[in-house]
């Protein structure tokens, strides 16, 4: 839609002139653990695992949480082969915090290898020419970290400059881009690999379920295992380097009073969390529009229409998204790539958002509807409780104009 251009953004592209330019998403890849599970077969199966068969009541609740996911299948690290092997996963009473790290070790750096190797394919630049490396993972504690493996697996420089984001959850890929986008715009030649990958079916608990401790049941009925990779760099070298979003800007908010609605634990035993729907809803339908408004002020832009943007948009779970569009009034297809994700993979923590991303650059490769919008805006969500904002740009057709966003309020 046609609209005055805002001076601010003038501002930041004087800025870019004289830095390294806007940063740019220049390549996505993904990759999944081998075991896929469907959802209709997991709850037998964690019922199984547990011995607790005879739980029938509990075993109802679990289906029927199951099916509210809206997710259709998932890929994960463990297997009944890995229980066999590390019987103390399934004992409460074990301390089980080493093994399961080190079956994390073991296996993450193979999978975020995949994941790259693909992002750097998709790039078209050798994997030498990577500059920096930058990983998320809120499931691995270990020194030296995994990237030092991943660096190694996809023949980086020894010199490439290495930095660990730890424990940012459902948050982890949008607070690596968003350092990406910093280290890409403030070094001209860089070319910073972006890898996040989670492996929570491995750190997670596999206990009797217990209806009075309902967390476990929610976290069980949509977690998967992944990896994501984005290439990012600015001054893209066309027609080697395809550019195709600029990351225009980078914004993080807390909402005060809300670090319980998700909180994570590390444990002798793995990963323990309390994730109430009911409150992460609440604190995204009460705040979410004003956030993404604060974001784009630095822009000049003074009201948006949200149904004129594309939508990158972490899934958190079904009635998030539903808040999420009831919010911001939008049309039920603005979060099509959100929901296939979900469908498709469940919540993958913090890899998802890339995921997303790459799902959206599918269907605007595929000219659905949302490929029109010129401009978009990725959203990440986790613990703190915490919103990332991130302005994209399309890198064809740049004559539209900065839209002027029009609040729902």
């Amino acid at each position: 839609m046609a609209a005055a251009r805002p001076g601010n953004l003038s501002e930041l592209e004087q800025k870019w002139h004289n830095g390294g330019g806007p940063a740019c998403v220049l390549g996505v890849g993904t990759a999944n653990p081998a075991n896929c599970v469907r959802q209709d077969e997991y709850t037998d199966w964690y019922f199984r695992i547990t011995k607790s068969d005879h739980l029938t009541h509990t075993k109802a609740i679990m289906r029927k949480t199951c099916e509210k996911m809206m997710v259709k299948k998932r890929y994960l690290q463990v297997n009944e082969e890995l229980f066999s092997v590390h019987p103390e996963f399934l004992d409460p009473a074990a301390p089980s915090l080493q093994g399961k790290l080190a079956v994390v070790a073991g296996a993450m750096p193979g999978l975020v290898a995949a994941a790259a190797e693909k992002a750097i394919a998709d790039w078209g630049r050798p994997a030498g020419d990577i500059t920096h490396l930058v990983f998320a993972t809120s499931s691995s504690a270990q020194l030296p970290h995994i990237d030092l493996r991943i660096a190694a697996l996809l023949g980086l420089s020894t010199t490439v400059q290495r930095t660990v984001i730890g424990f940012h959850a459902c948050s982890g890929s949008s607070a690596a881009l968003r350092v990406a986008k910093y280290i890409a715009e403030n070094n001209r030649s860089a070319r910073v690999l972006v890898a996040c990958a989670d492996m929570w079916s491995v750190m997670d608990s596999y206990v009797v379920p217990n209806v009075d401790h309902r967390y476990g049941i929610i976290g069980h009925a949509f977690i998967g295992d992944g990896a994501g990779a984005v290439v990012v760099g600015s001054r893209p070298q066309e027609p080697v380097e395809r550019p195709i979003f600029e990351m225009v800007s980078a914004s993080q908010a807390t909402v005060p009073g809300s670090e319980r609605a998700v909180a994570v634990e590390l444990t002798n035993c793995g990963l323990e969390y309390r994730l109430e729907f009911g409150d992460v809803a609440a604190e995204v339908g009460g705040n979410i529009e004003r956030c993404l408004l604060d974001a784009l002020s630095p822009l000049g832009i003074g009201s948006v229409g949200w149904n004129n943007l594309f939508w990158v948009v972490h899934p958190g779970g079904p009635r998030i998204m539903d808040t999420f569009t009831a919010a911001l009034k939008l049309q039920p297809e603005k979060l099509s790539a959100s929901r296939r994700v979900l469908r498709e993979y469940g919540n993958i923590t913090g890899p998802t958002l890339i995921f997303v991303l790459d799902e959206a650059i599918r269907r605007r490769q595929l000219d659905h509807e949302e490929g029109s919008c010129e401009w978009g805006l990725m959203v990440g969500l986790g613990p703190g409780f915490t919103i990332d904002v991130m302005a994209l740009r399309a890198c064809s057709g740049k004559s539209t104009p900065t839209p002027r966003i029009k609040s729902s309020l």
